[in-house]
């Protein structure tokens, strides 16, 4: 039996979007889409997904447990890195300081990005430790729902 790769890819790419869209983020395929969703007052936080074990598994799950909290960002969207490359590019454009990193999270508020959850502090933690780094930030830079 053989498989066509691009078939199997584009299981695992649609899945990864419906679960990050289930969670309440929105998606932003577009560099107009991401120029507009970013520059909204208030807090901004940007789930930068991808196809890798980390996403699936650890990034993901805590994008959509983090938001279920006393503080939380005013928007929630998602870029997709390897998928929707100029909105994402675009995206990138807003985390000054902050070298590409994929998944990721990065929280903006009116615009300016404040604090970012890169990769290596995603990958080889746990979920719950990783909606413990989101929480802090909302703590941060949030404001009470």
């Amino acid at each position: 039996m053989q498989m066509d790769f691009n078939i199997f890819m584009n299981d695992v790419v649609t899945q990864a979007r419906d679960e990050i869209s289930k969670a309440g983020y929105t998606e932003l395929t577009t560099p107009e889409e991401v120029d507009e969703a970013l520059n909204k007052e208030g807090t901004t936080l940007v789930m930068i997904n991808s196809v890798c074990g980390c996403a699936g598994g650890i990034a993901r799950p805590a994008a959509a447990h983090a938001i279920h909290y006393d503080k939380r960002p005013d928007h929630l969207v998602t870029v997709f890195a390897g998928q929707d490359r100029e909105a994402t590019n675009r995206a990138r454009e807003y985390f000054e300081g902050y070298p590409p990193s994929s998944p990721s999270f990065a929280l903006l508020k009116d615009g300016k990005i404040k604090t970012m959850v890169e990769r290596h502090d995603i990958e080889g933690f746990e979920p719950m430790e990783v909606i413990g780094k989101l929480q802090r930030s909302f703590e941060e830079y949030c404001e009470e729902v």
